[in-house]
């Protein structure tokens, strides 16, 4: 059997199935794409679902990829075995509703024998048990004998089997699964070892799951009209099989990672069995990592950019545990992405950006993990003085929430030394964060889309956008749905015959010019007419099956399904938001331009107001950087760069160097829109024709929204000369306020400014005489308290800076000896207290002495020994902490 190299096969595999009539897709991002019941991809047909539902019309009904997936469920054990991974590849080849079980089976034995030169003496099935239809095709046309075809059952306690694949309600199925026999010595040596035994002789390398029935989640099951093929077959195990390795390390891309990590930490591969489990921990990581910042992942607290943020950190003590004391990890990148590019170029194309990101995440990292390590230490010897050996709650927040450390990293150096920590504490401490990712993901269906009243509408019906070229076109009504509030007050939709005078609603044509919100531009508004009819549109949004949903409300008449009618985008909004659209083009090209290549779109949003851009960038841009974009933008526009669209492949799209948004869905053919020389990117939205048509760009804002994305919110056309006209406006009531013109403002303002500084300097200078006056002759309140002079008193009406320079002078003419002040002012209570360095040697600390009185007032507070304050709310209270001073000071000196 020849050893093939994971590309090879890779390769190898969708060549076959694009032979067989299958359309090749490329991997989807890790990022799920409208399904909020994934944090990330973890399954080749992960990102297939809608076909699989019937909520999009699949490019083809054969459909062959190799999806890049991340499962993070096993994570404590990445390292450990030489088995378990975050990252790997997923072969898959799918049917919607074509070829069933007949042709899977067969395809894949051929693959596997003829193509792949796999022995098929090695080779043994596994069925469902109750699939005889399965049986019948593996023995009588595969030839495979029957005492080699493995019967899986449901456990009759459980009800759970292998070899039925079921999640919840909704379409299931039985699998068929197929073991390769790698020989006895990957064996246990049991006398009953066969397939299905938990030792690495008999290897899983295909699963064939055939979605034929509908499950209703209680036992309940029937068949499907459309039957359905998900092939899986984790790229890495075949290619520990093909290459006759040990494990996923030894593979040869996995083993180039692998090498190089012993490189750079100066040490050997299986020679020391607690470096062997940083060495692979490192190995899976950084795969993890690279693949995740590539589909544009960033590293954070929360979601998926938390798991980034924990494969990032835990790879980087790892190498620190193996001696690799720089940032190493951008440099390791590197290995992945001259491993991986044969599959994924997109990981060549965006290397800068991803070393900018682990680097940067690294860093920060080794900032903080030192004295993270310190602390961590410190408190484990706190837990063995008490005699515990679990770190509690509170301090296990403090580490995460403080220094950096992802809980699974406290816990796994907390393990390493035997100890553990109180995880119900720190979920409680956690509970604001854990509600807000809560908050995040919506509830879905089994599948994991929204459903909505739409989903039960014949999927034939579609909508053909028309809104490139017109602005105004005739249609026919297809679907209707009214929007009311049911009995708890929340809107429901519901599909409906006709939408009357007054009632709000959705409306769905064959034919609109209405571009609906995608991609960050918002949705056209507009006008529906009939005879005699009028249906106001509020906004236009994207439904599932190719459908345009017109929402808004009847102004007059009345509107039915099959109606003929004219529909009308506002002109003026389409263009304000075309304005917007094409300038963030621009601004994203010139932030490249001032920045570096790192920076790539994030999110964004236009609207008629105003463009709102996200983009990745480490640092908040100096305001020469956001003059020299917002100058380069006013530059393009100046120009009148011509703004041209064509329709094209994605390769050939790429080929003239047009860029793709990170995690962005695209098909086949894409969309390029090019502006002069200047910018070109793939994009369905809408635009200017010319670049003079934006008119003036302007910067409003820049700031950050999240650890390595930063947001510029910028206006154009109208709303500059609305903005400019605005800021005008106020300039002038400004300068009228001060008796001035709006061209001696300045001046003005400086000139009025020094006087107002001039006035507080003698205001203070008046409100301390007035204080010392109040005090009268002070120094005879001074007492002696075991050998220190001490003057505790009162005076009214002095703020807590005033109260301080009071001190300051008393203090001079104390000359050694504590003083204590207190002043009610505004019904608050301030207080300082101070101790000269004679009275600090006998004992005296005046952040303890402040802390004993303030609660006589209400309030709190402390301080150095030699000078404190605190706050209060009680003024009643100032005799009682005044008399109280003495006998504190007392303490302290006794």
């Amino acid at each position: 059997m020849k050893k093939y190299g994971v590309n090879e096969l890779r390769r190898m595999y969708l060549e076959f199935f694009e032979s067989k009539g299958h359309l090749a897709m490329k991997s989807f991002s890790l990022v799920p794409h409208n399904d909020n019941s994934l944090l990330l991809i973890n399954a080749g047909m992960a990102p297939l679902k809608p076909y699989f539902t019937g909520q999009e019309i699949p490019p083809r009904r054969r459909v062959t990829t190799c999806q890049k997936c991340v499962r993070t469920g096993d994570i404590e054990n990445v390292g450990k075995t030489a088995r378990h991974l975050t990252f790997f590849e997923m072969l898959g080849n799918f049917s919607f509703g074509d070829y069933f079980k007949e042709e899977a089976i067969t395809w894949s034995w051929e693959f596997l024998t003829e193509v792949l030169g796999m022995e098929p003496d090695r080779l043994y099935p596994s069925i469902y048990g109750e699939d005889d239809e399965a049986f019948e095709i593996w023995n009588k046309k595969i030839g495979v004998p029957a005492e080699k075809i493995t019967r899986f059952y449901r456990d009759p306690e459980t009800g759970e089997c292998d070899n039925f694949w079921e999640h919840g309600a909704g379409p299931c199925g039985p699998c068929s699964e197929i073991y390769y026999d790698r020989g006895e010595k990957y064996g246990c040596g049991k006398p009953d070892c066969k397939v299905g035994c938990e030792c690495d002789r008999f290897m899983e390398v295909w699963n064939n799951v055939f979605t034929q029935f509908y499950g209703d989640g209680k036992g309940g099951y029937s068949e499907l009209e459309q039957k359905n093929i998900d092939t899986g077959m984790g790229l890495e195990r075949l290619a520990v099989v093909m290459q006759d390795v040990d494990s996923v390390f030894d593979i040869d891309t996995m083993k180039a990672i692998r090498d190089r990590i012993c490189e750079l930490c100066g040490k050997k591969y299986q020679v020391d069995a607690l470096d062997d489990v940083s060495i692979r921990l490192i190995t899976d990581h950084i795969r993890s990592s690279t693949f995740l910042v590539s589909d544009g992942v960033m590293p954070s607290n929360e979601g998926r950019g938390y798991v980034l943020r924990r494969l990032i950190r835990r790879a980087a003590r790892h190498g620190r545990m193996l001696g690799i004391k720089d940032s190493f990890l951008a440099n390791l990148s590197n290995t992945v992405i001259e491993e991986c590019k044969d599959g994924y170029p997109e990981l060549e194309e965006r290397k800068e950006f991803i070393f900018k990101v682990l680097t940067e995440e690294e860093e920060k990292f080794n900032k903080t993990i030192d004295q993270g390590l310190a602390i961590l230490a410190q408190m484990e010897q706190d837990m063995v003085a008490a005699g515990s050996k679990e770190l509690s709650g509170e301090n296990t927040f403090k580490l995460y929430d403080t220094y950096g450390f992802p809980v699974d990293l406290t816990q796994e150096i907390l393990e390493e030394k035997g100890f553990s920590y109180d995880e119900a504490g720190f979920q409680a401490c956690m509970e604001e964060q854990r509600q807000k990712a809560r908050a995040a993901r919506k509830a879905t269906n089994y599948m994991g889309a929204d459903a909505s009243v739409f989903e039960n509408v014949d999927l034939s019906i579609t909508s053909e956008f028309t809104g490139y070229d017109k602005l105004e076109d005739i249609g026919k009504v297809t679907v209707l749905a009214t929007a009311k509030e049911d009995a708890e007050g929340k809107v429901v939709s519901e599909l409906a015959d006709r939408i009357a005078e007054g009632e709000n609603g959705t409306i769905v044509c064959d034919v609109t010019p209405f571009y609906a919100t995608m991609g960050g531009q918002q949705g056209d508004k507009g006008v529906i007419y009939t005879d005699g009819g009028k249906f106001i549109v509020d906004d236009t949004v994207k439904l599932v099956g190719g459908k345009y949903g017109h929402v808004g409300h009847m102004e007059q008449g009345m509107i039915e399904v099959g109606q003929e009618v004219t529909l009308s985008v506002d002109k003026t909004n389409r263009m304000n938001i075309c304005r917007n659209h094409s300038a963030t083009h621009l601004l994203q090209k010139a932030l490249q331009e001032v920045l570096g290549n790192h920076v790539a779109q994030s999110g964004s949003f236009q609207d008629g107001e105003r463009t709102r851009f996200d983009f990745t960038h480490f640092s908040a841009m100096t305001a020469e950087e956001l003059q020299q974009v917002e100058d380069m933008v006013n530059a393009k526009i100046a120009e009148h760069l011509p703004v041209v669209t064509e329709i094209m492949t994605q390769e050939e799209a790429k080929k003239t160097g047009a860029m793709a948004l990170f995690g962005e869905k695209y098909g086949e053919k894409v969309r390029v829109v090019s502006m002069g020389d200047f910018s070109k990117e793939f994009c369905g939205g809408t635009h200017v024709a010319n670049t003079g048509d934006i008119m003036a760009f302007k910067i409003l804002s820049e700031n950050g929204v999240a650890a390595g994305v930063r947001r510029i919110e910028a206006l154009t056309g109208d709303n500059v000369l609305a903005y400019y006209a605005n800021m005008e406006a106020e300039m002038q009531k400004a300068a009228k306020t001060v008796k001035a013109t709006p061209a001696n403002l300045v001046e003005r303002l400086e000139k009025l400014m020094a006087e107002v500084k001039e006035l507080q300097s003698e205001n203070e200078s008046l409100k301390a005489k007035a204080a010392q006056s109040a005090l009268g002759d002070v120094m005879d309140s001074v007492v002696e308290v075991s050998g220190v002079k001490l003057l505790a008193t009162s005076v009214d009406g002095v703020d807590m800076n005033g109260l301080r320079d009071l001190g300051d002078d008393l203090k001079n003419k104390l000359g050694e000896g504590v003083i204590v002040l207190a002043s009610a002012k505004d019904g608050k209570v301030n207080l300082v207290a101070m101790a000269t360095d004679g009275a600090m040697k006998a004992g005296a600390h005046a952040g303890n002495l402040i802390k004993s009185i303030a609660g006589l007032v209400g309030g709190g507070g402390g301080g150095r020994p030699n000078m404190a304050q605190a706050g209060g709310k009680n003024p009643a209270g100032i005799p009682d902490a005044i008399a109280a001073v003495a006998d504190a000071l007392a303490g302290q000196l006794g």
